[in-house]
């Protein structure tokens, strides 16, 4: 395993535009803990894959409504990105970001067993932000989110997993520690603390 080059929260010099979030198992709690407590002028979007079964209402954004004052919506294909809002993704649906700061949706080939895929949300985030968006990988149950959060790293943005032995299933903030040192490796209270700052 890498080292990180932060376990504090000092600020990185580079302003941010965007963030992007993934988690599968354990993600509901962990996402909670995260946007519980930011203000309704929040300036930052936030983008979230979390891992939901294909088919079928999820209620994230009912449950999500009721523990944060940040609008929450289900992506819609060709939706503007706004700041102050948390995006999720549509069950059985790939999001990106395009070039023109709207979301798209794709019903291509899933990853890691995975539609939505954090992978793909954080590759397109690194190729629309580079260097101006911030990515959290939280708790999970396998591999995804960490290839796309180190193509958020070598974009020059900023890399945030959550601390494994906080995580309730820690297979995935394991695997991209494996892969590269990411820019902070943080408890939750911590991450929230940092995502309050980088507005």
């Amino acid at each position: 395993m890498k080292a990180p080059a932060e376990t504090s929260t000092k600020l990185p010099a580079r302003p941010v535009d965007a963030v992007v979030i993934g988690a599968s198992a354990g993600g509901l709690a962990a996402l909670s803990a995260l946007v519980s407590g930011l203000p309704r002028t929040f300036r930052l979007p936030l983008l979230m894959v979390q891992h939901v079964p294909p088919k079928g209402p999820t209620q994230l954004v009912e449950i999500f409504q009721r523990k944060t004052d940040l609008a929450v919506k289900e992506a819609r294909d060709k939706e503007p990105v706004h700041g102050g809002t948390l995006y999720f993704a549509a069950p059985g649906y790939h999001l990106l970001v395009e070039a023109d700061m709207t979301l798209s949706l794709s019903q291509d080939e899933a990853m890691h067993f995975s539609r939505p895929s954090i992978d793909v949300l954080f590759e397109s985030a690194a190729d629309v932000w580079g260097d101006r968006v911030a990515g959290i990988l939280l708790t999970g149950a396998n591999e995804d989110g960490a290839a796309g959060l180190e193509a958020i790293k070598q974009a020059g943005g900023l890399t945030i997993v959550q601390e494994p032995g906080e995580a309730e299933v820690p297979t995935m903030p394991l695997a991209a520690l494996q892969r590269f040192a990411p820019d902070y490796i943080l408890p939750l209270r911590d991450i929230h603390r940092l995502l309050r700052d980088l507005e």
